[in-house]
């Protein structure tokens, strides 16, 4: 590999996911940038995840942290080593993504063009449906008080110019060393859903930039998992949110949220829970119980100041 090229390691965290992360190393072969280290971290798997990959792909490192740590936990795990090995770059991307080959060499022709971007995002696809595209950078809504990818669902096109955002997703999440050296590692707190909207907000008070790198594509395996369809998700999207509020809003911004928004919403889930548990019958109204019982007791634990993985009873119940 040339010394004279930016050493990029691309963090792949696996969790029981050996398909997918096998497929993303088949695509990341074809990698036409010669100077990166794939890494994966193994998120404590209970399958086979950890032979199979060193069956396929021996050379490759695999960081075993021997438990569930969440994205922001496992993920830390990753960076310090890349930081620790002279990682100039560093690519977190999803297990369940495959990549355009020319991914890292648009990455680094988009920070080129904005030298102050530290973070960039790329432009991600469906992979089911791969000429739409499922996000391309996140906006803060103080009106809805969450994010929103404008456009999210629009057809692809080759004309995106880059734009500067809030925040990039964190299924193809590239940053420079100087972010982690200079603001630290991922909140492990979040354990899952908006640690890198939350990460972003620090680099950009630190004064690094985040932009969006349209001519950086992957393709990822949107599950409905992550639209809030599951009860679990719906725990951690709910505790998620409070905890990014908590660090990112003034007393002002929290006061008005929690009286406009996050009252009215949780007092409306916690009524649809107690009324479909008296009164609901059918699967559907037993699926709707599970995600509202989740989604309060995600609200319950934040103010509990637990965090970490979601409940047992949750986890055994979220298919």
């Amino acid at each position: 590999m040339s010394k004279q090229l930016p050493k990029i390691f691309i963090i792949l965290l696996n969790w029981n996911g050996k398909k997918d992360t096998l497929e993303c190393l088949a695509s990341l072969q074809k990698i036409d940038y010669p100077h990166f280290q794939p890494l994966i971290v193994d998120n404590g798997s209970t399958d086979d995840s950890i032979s199979a990959i060193r069956s396929a792909y021996p050379h490759i490192p695999i960081l075993e942290t021997k438990a569930n740590l969440g994205f922001a936990g496992g993920n830390n795990v990753g960076i310090e080593w890349a930081l620790a090995h002279h990682a100039e770059w560093i690519l977190l991307l999803n297990n369940d993504t495959t990549v355009d080959p020319s991914l890292l060499t648009a990455f680094l022709a988009a920070s080129r063009e904005q030298p102050k971007a530290k973070i960039l995002g790329a432009k991600i696809l469906r992979y089911r449906d791969p000429a739409v595209i499922d996000h391309l950078g996140g906006l803060w809504d103080g009106q809805k008080g969450e994010f929103i990818s404008p456009d999210s669902g629009k057809p692809d096109h080759p004309h995106f110019a880059m734009q500067p955002a809030d925040y990039v997703c964190g299924a193809a999440f590239f940053m420079h060393r100087s972010v982690p050296a200079t603001i630290g590692l991922l909140e492990p707190r979040f354990f899952l859903f908006w640690e890198e909207s939350d990460y972003c907000y620090r680099a950009k008070k630190a004064g690094f930039e985040v932009w969006t790198a349209p001519e950086a594509k992957i393709w990822h395996k949107v599950s409905s998992s992550f639209t809030g369809g599951k009860p679990h998700m719906h725990y951690f999207w709910w505790r998620s949110r409070l905890l990014w509020i908590e660090r990112n809003c003034s007393l002002e911004e929290k006061n008005k949220l929690y009286r406009k928004l996050i009252v009215p919403e949780v007092w409306k889930m916690a009524r649809h829970y107690l009324w479909k548990s008296l009164f609901g019958f059918g699967s559907s109204h037993r699926k709707n119980l599970r995600r509202d019982r989740a989604g309060c007791m995600g609200v319950i634990d934040y103010f509990r100041g637990k965090f970490g993985n979601c409940p047992n009873w949750l986890s055994k119940n979220s298919s």
